[in-house]
């Protein structure tokens, strides 16, 4: 076994790295949650979990995965039968299509190649066809992170609009939260469904749904049976700071410390600075000589890139090189893509040091693995920054434990 000096660079998209602040915030005494003062921590982490989701209406908090929160909002709002409009984005897209399936819902999907986000207009033609409206719900994955490739759910929520559709529109956005601008309300979305281990920086362990007022009422009358996912158990107990069941103390404590961060650096600098980096990376890869795998700039995600090696080069044994030799994790292409991409994670708790050690990790190793390449790739990412800097738009300092 090789062992190295120094922290570990993971890079991956998720899980990200966790700061200090918040570990040392998780450190705490496991206390009574059923007492005041587990009261008080409640109220605080449903009060500041709706600023980052941008909702005046509840976010439930599950002590699951992001999976669990993806069948909490099947089994709140659909009943089995119930025909669902999905977008075929990426593996996690159809991770939650095969859910969706075991739920025995209808899955109309709408195929991809992966290498765009969902089309607004596919899925308006789609509801504007279905005249007996029978299409319950249109579910998208917002950063689908096996492909880096945003899809824009304003655009969508005016296709359902437009064709006049009655549908619940649901949203994963479980690595885009935190890392780039959403609007649970301001968007329409009827549920949005996340996690706790990306742009909210804490390890995997909760998973959230913010619910629309629609999407209550829908959970009133669906016949999906439910327990322990059941909305309506979780907000009567939040109501008095609590949770139906044991809730994950100290990953609330957690909670409240990071989304403090989030609003100390601000979340519109927070965006910008993912914009940023996602910009410098882009600029890499491309000096670099390798494919991007978003085709569509304005489908570029501001929280991880995804590259592809030239043909004949084993995407995995080239991350195996880079964890080797420098201890640095990167994604690991998912499904069609694997051993074909690498996934580049610069999201959560980051700056610009940590992104041009990643960067010079990747060209390293790329020299290493004998992939084909051009050098300069670190060169382009710091004229970047630099001149994004010189413009005025020097990042906010981030990275404090």
């Amino acid at each position: 076994m090789t062992v190295h000096s120094g922290r570990h660079f993971l890079q991956i998209p998720g899980p990200t790295n966790v700061p200090d602040r918040v570990l040392r915030a998780m450190a705490m005494p496991t206390i009574d949650h059923r007492g005041p003062e587990f009261a008080e921590l409640g109220f605080a982490v449903l009060k500041a979990c709706q600023s980052v989701f941008r909702t005046t209406q509840p976010v439930i908090i599950y002590p699951s995965s992001g999976t669990g929160a993806w069948e909490a909002a099947i089994a709140n709002t659909l009943s089995p039968g119930d025909k669902v409009l999905m977008a075929e984005t990426g593996q996690f897209a159809l991770l939650w299509r095969r859910l969706a399936e075991r739920c025995k819902l209808d899955i109309d999907l709408l195929p991809g190649d992966w290498r765009h986000g969902a089309s607004a207009c596919e899925i308006e033609q789609r509801l504007m066809a279905d005249k007996a409206q029978r299409i319950k719900a249109v579910m998208v994955v917002h950063n689908e992170t096996s492909t880096g490739c945003v899809s824009h759910i304003p655009e969508i929520r005016k296709a359902i609009d437009r064709a006049n559709h009655p549908a619940l529109l649901m949203v994963d956005t479980i690595s885009g939260l935190g890392s780039i601008a959403y609007e649970h309300d301001g968007w329409g979305v009827d549920v949005t469904v996340s996690g706790s281990q990306k742009g909210l920086m804490l390890p995997p362990g909760l998973g959230f749904n913010a619910v629309s007022a629609k999407a209550l009422a829908a959970s009133k009358t669906n016949t999906s049976v439910r327990s322990y996912w059941d909305w309506h158990d979780v907000i009567a107990a939040n109501e008095a700071g609590s949770w139906p069941y044991t809730p994950a103390t100290n990953l609330l404590y957690g909670l409240r410390e990071a989304i403090a961060m989030l609003h100390e650096e601000g979340l519109d600098n927070v965006f910008a600075r993912h914009q940023r980096h996602a910009a410098a990376t882009r600029a890499a890869v491309r000096a670099w000589g390798l494919e991007i795998v978003c085709q569509d700039p304005a489908d570029y995600s501001p929280a991880l890139t995804a590259a592809l090696l030239p043909q004949g080069h084993d995407a995995d044994r080239f991350r195996d090189i880079v964890l080797q030799r420098f201890d640095m994790s990167l994604g690991t292409g998912l499904a069609k893509l694997k051993g074909r991409a690498f996934r580049i994670g610069h999201l959560g708790h980051f700056n610009d040091l940590m992104l041009m050690g990643t960067l010079a990790g990747v060209e390293m190793g790329l020299d290493l693995a004998k992939v084909p390449h051009r050098s300069g790739g670190v060169a382009a990412a710091m004229q970047e920054l630099t001149a994004g800097s010189e413009a005025g738009s020097a990042p906010v300092r981030t990275a404090v434990a």
